[in-house]
């Protein structure tokens, strides 16, 4: 009886493995293709500045508007000097120094610089503050005034020079090296476009930075040695000092500089309602002429302002409850899929005329092609990337958008199928029945000898008995 029912389960378990799996291979189905759009070449806005670099970027998001040679070493000139303010203010907020300290020019603050440079004709000996020193540097570019500045900060100019190159590192600045405060010109003095804005964005950071550079005049107070000084803002976008030919609306100003190695830069930002622009614009020209003569640093960095509030604006790429695709769902009998949504609306400034449909592909990469239920609202399936061309606008994550439940049915089905895949239950099948027809033939064969001798005994006995007559009393 052991035995028969052994043989029944045995077969009723081939017989539901044999039915279940062409049900389970149905409700799967196909997995559905998800169709890539082939990459767009990047449109080419006709637009390019006469510089040897230059970038315009949104400071607010980090956008990129355009670039040209952004990671060009150069020589910055005076540009140099956002970096020394922007240690001057962190050593305030530090608590090294204060806007009011004052501040004593040394001679070897003074003298490391040429007469011939920009500066303001600090003395030795002269007293400053360190308030009126940063105006003295970013409104008029006083080399002396950075001096100052260092040796107050780390005692020596060379000290202060190595925390430059410190800073510039830190800021992820990778193609830069700093030689003196002040920009002064050095063959191993260099930065890039793209560095500059970092160190610029940095210094943006601390409150007393944008209202210094964007002050067009300012009047430094008497000191021991000299008499009130007027200080007139070199970046002519906000300053009509000595021509209004150039100004600018909403522009804040922020540093120019200029050597003949260096060419004329400039680092500048604007603002025009709630949009901000900041460029960089390294190694113009200046063209003289007998009727003009004209600063393309300025020129270009206008032109790359209105190329930013004029042509571009900001549109929706992403809404975060978009569904923009869906996963194959196994093990549920609700449901075979789930839709995918962003987990964020993504937005970006990009040309007018640019579609943020049609014109910015979106390439979706999945965690799996399939997954098992249960699902929970809100379980991130893939990720979505917007790029045109090369650039990549943002990569968000898929969720997705419902709950989908676990058929308790279809797991059992599940662990079962796969309890029968295993090589080493058919393993001990085989050898359970093996073992099983070892014992059943042995059987066998143990009933047919136990039968045999059976017989010969009986025969015995009924031989025996035909010749016995037994003894008379």
């Amino acid at each position: 009886m052991k035995i028969r029912r052994f043989y029944a389960l045995f077969f009723s378990l081939v017989i539901l493995l044999s039915l279940s799996a062409p049900a389970l291979a149905a409700e799967g189905g196909e997995e559905p293709e998800i169709p890539v759009e082939e990459p767009e070449e990047e449109e080419d806005l006709g637009f390019h500045v006469d510089a040897k670099a230059a970038l315009l970027i949104d400071p607010d998001t980090g956008e990129i508007l355009y670039e040209q040679n952004a990671h060009e070493p150069l020589y910055p000139a005076s540009v140099t000097k956002i970096l020394t303010c922007l240690l001057a203010l962190e050593a305030i907020d530090d608590g090294k120094l204060t806007m009011g300290t004052v501040l004593t020019a040394s001679e070897t603050a003074i003298s490391a610089v040429p007469p011939d440079g920009s500066n303001v004709g600090i003395k030795p000996g002269e007293e400053l503050t360190v308030e009126e020193l940063l105006y003295c540097v970013m409104l008029s570019s006083a080399n002396e005034g950075c001096n100052m500045l260092a040796e107050a900060i780390d005692g020596s100019i060379a000290a202060f020079v190595d925390r430059m190159n410190r800073k510039a590192q830190e800021l992820g600045c990778e193609d830069s090296h700093f030689c003196n405060t002040n920009g002064l010109p050095d063959a191993n003095h260099y930065t890039t476009a793209w560095d500059l804005w970092l160190i610029t964005q940095e210094a943006r950071t601390y409150p007393d930075f944008m209202p210094i550079v964007g002050t067009a005049y300012h009047e430094v107070p008497a000191t021991n040695l000299s008499e009130a000084r007027q200080l007139y803002n070199t970046n002519y976008l906000i300053s009509s000092y000595r021509t209004s030919y150039y100004l600018y609306k909403g522009a804040e100003g922020i540093k120019t500089g200029s050597t003949e190695a260096a060419g004329h830069c400039l680092v500048a930002s604007a603002t025009r309602g709630d949009r901000s622009l900041l460029s960089v614009v390294l190694g113009a020209e200046r063209v003289v002429t007998p009727e003009i003569t004209l600063t393309y640093s300025f020129i270009e960095t206008a032109k790359l302002f209105d190329l930013g509030f004029n042509d571009f604006e900001r549109k929706i790429l992403l809404s975060a409850d978009e569904l923009v695709g869906e996963v194959h769902v196994e093990l549920s009998q609700e449901q075979n899929t789930v839709k995918v949504h962003p987990d964020q609306e993504v937005e970006r400034l990009l040309p007018k005329d640019m579609d943020p449909i049609a014109d910015v592909d979106r390439n979706i990469t999945y965690t799996a092609e399939s997954v098992e239920a249960p699902v929970a609202k809100g379980q991130v399936m893939g990720q979505l990337t917007l790029q045109s061309g090369d650039t990549v606008y943002a990569t968000v994550n898929l969720l997705a958008d419902e709950d989908v439940s676990v058929s308790r049915l279809l797991v059992f089905r599940r662990d079962l199928i796969d309890f029968l895949h295993k090589p080493t239950l058919w393993y001990i099948l085989g050898g359970s029945f093996g073992l099983i027809l070892l014992i059943v033939v042995l059987t066998v064969i143990l009933k047919a000898r136990r039968r045999r001798y059976n017989r010969r005994q009986a025969a015995r006995r009924g031989g025996n008995n035909s010749g016995y007559r037994g003894r008379r009393r």
